[in-house]
């Protein structure tokens, strides 16, 4: 069961329990705490068309994270893939939930590549990251869109995630930069910002490397980003929650009894 089906019993699940070791009750209650502070997808219901979300941690704490937050006027909804998983992964998930929730609080009219800018900042400044070899390598690589629900239109900025559209049985893929949220560039450059004006029937798609980069039990290969994008482009005509069975489906047939590599995030919505 993906997270955005757990209701609060489910949490209550992973509370620890008697004979678990301190590690992994530890674990467990950062699980708790780093869910918590993932925004609520319901708050999209109402807002947008039709939305899914499948999020497949690889350990008990994730470093992918999602976040959607809306006003009267503006849709936003991220992907997050930081470094690494687990626990390293997961305080850098915080810090980028952290950083959104800052900067959206002081200015919800910033375009989608600013708030970028000002998250890469931030970053670099809390890690202390100056371009130095030795400074700490951590980072987030983040697909993000803004969507103004007064005209339709869609704002797209990505670290190293891109962004897929299916409009009346064509993909296109919109292209990130390569540069990622923190260890300073030798050549700092602004995000780029795609404005897309949006049709009814559109569907998009915000996602990690974790699915693609999935080995198969039977192939021992990966399951590589060209499938991924024929399964998304084949499942255009299906509504957004049977979408979602087919890609877990997939994602679970093609990996069998491997062991997940990464964790795995994949969002999809209608305007």
């Amino acid at each position: 069961m993906s997270f955005e089906q757990q209701d609060n019993s489910d949490l209550l699940s992973l509370l620890p329990e008697q004979g678990m070791t301190d590690h992994v009750a530890s674990l467990r209650y950062a699980r708790i705490i780093q869910r918590a502070l993932m925004p609520d997808p319901a708050m999209l219901k109402g807002r947008i068309k039709d939305h899914f979300i499948i999020f497949l941690p690889r350990d008990i704490v994730s470093g992918d994270f999602y976040y959607t937050f809306c006003n009267k006027q503006k849709i936003f909804i991220a992907a997050g893939d930081c470094t690494g998983h687990g626990v390293p992964g997961a305080l850098m998930s915080i810090l980028g939930i952290s950083f959104l929730n800052e900067i959206l609080q002081t200015d919800i009219n910033l375009n989608a590549n600013r708030i970028l800018n000002l998250m890469r900042e931030k970053i670099m400044k809390a890690l202390h990251q100056t371009g130095n070899s030795h400074d700490p390598q951590d980072s987030i690589d983040i697909g993000l869109c803004i969507i103004d629900s007064t005209n339709g239109k869609l704002q797209y900025s990505g670290a190293n995630r891109p962004l897929i559209m299916i409009r009346n049985g064509a993909l296109t893929e919109y292209k990130p930069d390569k540069m990622t949220l923190g260890v300073a560039p030798l050549r700092e450059a602004s995000f780029t910002n795609t404005c897309i004006e949006t049709k009814p029937g559109d569907s998009f798609y915000l996602f990690t490397d974790g699915y693609a980069d999935q080995f198969g039990e039977i192939t021992d290969k990966k399951f590589k980003y060209k499938h991924l994008k024929r399964i998304i482009h084949s499942l255009e005509e299906l509504p957004m929650i049977q979408q979602k069975e087919h890609l877990e489906s997939a994602f679970n047939e093609w990996k069998g009894k491997e062991q997940q590599v990464d964790d795995v995030l994949v969002i999809g919505f209608q305007v």
